[in-house]
């Protein structure tokens, strides 16, 4: 219990920080390209990255479509919070769950997905189902949300593909809202922009830098992103399968230049038999090159790739504890 609140302790001090230094920073949309600005050591030796510092929009080689996992999710939660607004401390409206829900969501427990258990008639509030899809990467709620939003999954990925053309994210096209399909791709650069975008609103950037979060039938599920509160990192979200290899979009707050400075970033396609681990060690060791500094405060590889303790017996293993190659996280 003291480690855990250590934890919640260290993350919304970093959260507080990275709300002061978003609110200065200018939106990735309007920042400069700076595509040949760093040495290529900068980059991971396998898969695609691109980040943004200082204003400076930085793109490494080998960017094209690709598949990207949970990472997805970012623009799923990003579309329900710009049509059902949250401030930081609501919970919003409630969502009853059905049978139609949960016979989805026994569709997929079938096909392995990643997945947080419900019942008929249970009731989620808006920030509870962002929870269930932002931290254990629940994809039976990214369908429940997208059908709240928009009344269908099919209207929503409609809309999905329409802000990604509006934010010039020309390489994306989204086919699911939750990642599980392989023809949802993007470019690491395409997904940064809609990363710093997400997290310039104060409610999803306060949801991905939560460790853990209380549902009403699954209980505690843990955050996927276990580098939260270590080495400067307040989000964003993981993302694995066979297809995309280790994702993850990550925020991280760390002194550049003399400076405490944000930088936000993308890694897709990161090898290795625990692909979470390996898109989180891909990024942490990405930060440590661009700034130059080991960050001090950093486990170790082996431990980040441990979950974190305390998960309630009633989670399900499908919630994002599973390491199947087809588990979408």
């Amino acid at each position: 219990m003291l480690r855990a609140a250590a934890l919640l302790v260290v993350s919304a001090a970093a959260v507080g920080i990275a709300y002061q230094l978003s609110a200065s920073s200018s939106s990735t949309a309007s920042t400069t390209v700076a595509r040949e600005a760093l040495p290529r050591s900068v980059w991971p030796a396998h898969g695609q990255a691109a980040f943004v510092i200082d204003g400076q929009f930085h793109a490494g080689p080998h960017q094209h479509p690709a598949a990207i996992a949970s990472v997805a999710k970012v623009m799923t939660a990003y579309l329900v919070l710009r049509d059902h607004p949250l401030r930081v401390g609501e919970a919003g409206p409630a969502i009853t769950l059905t049978e139609d829900d949960v016979a989805d969501t026994d569709y997929r427990r079938g096909r392995d997905e990643s997945l947080v258990p419900i019942t008929d008639g249970e009731q989620l509030t808006e920030l509870q189902a962002l929870q269930a899809l932002l931290l254990p990467s629940a994809n039976n709620i990214a369908a429940v949300l997208a059908r709240w939003d928009a009344g269908s999954v099919y209207r929503f990925v409609a809309r999905m593909n329409a802000t990604a053309r509006s934010l010039g994210m020309t390489h994306t096209r989204y086919t699911d809202p939750s990642g599980y399909d392989d023809a949802t791709v993007s470019t690491a650069a395409d997904q940064v922009r809609i990363v710093d975008r997400a997290m310039h609103l104060p409610s999803f950037a306060r949801i991905v830098a939560t460790p853990r979060a209380t549902l009403p039938v699954a209980g505690t599920v843990l955050n996927t992103n276990t580098l939260l509160g270590h080495g400067g990192f307040v989000g964003v979200k993981t993302g694995s399968d066979h297809a995309a290899g280790g994702c993850f979009a990550f925020r991280a707050i760390r002194v550049f230049h003399g400076k405490w400075t944000t930088i936000t970033g993308v890694v897709l396609g990161q090898p290795g038999d625990d692909r979470i681990a390996a898109g989180l060690a891909a990024a942490d060791a990405m930060i440590d090159r661009i700034t130059g500094v080991r960050a001090e405060r950093s486990p170790t590889r082996t431990q980040r790739s441990r979950p974190a303790p305390g998960l309630a017996p009633r989670a399900s293993r499908a919630d994002g504890s599973r390491a199947s190659s087809r588990s979408r996280r």
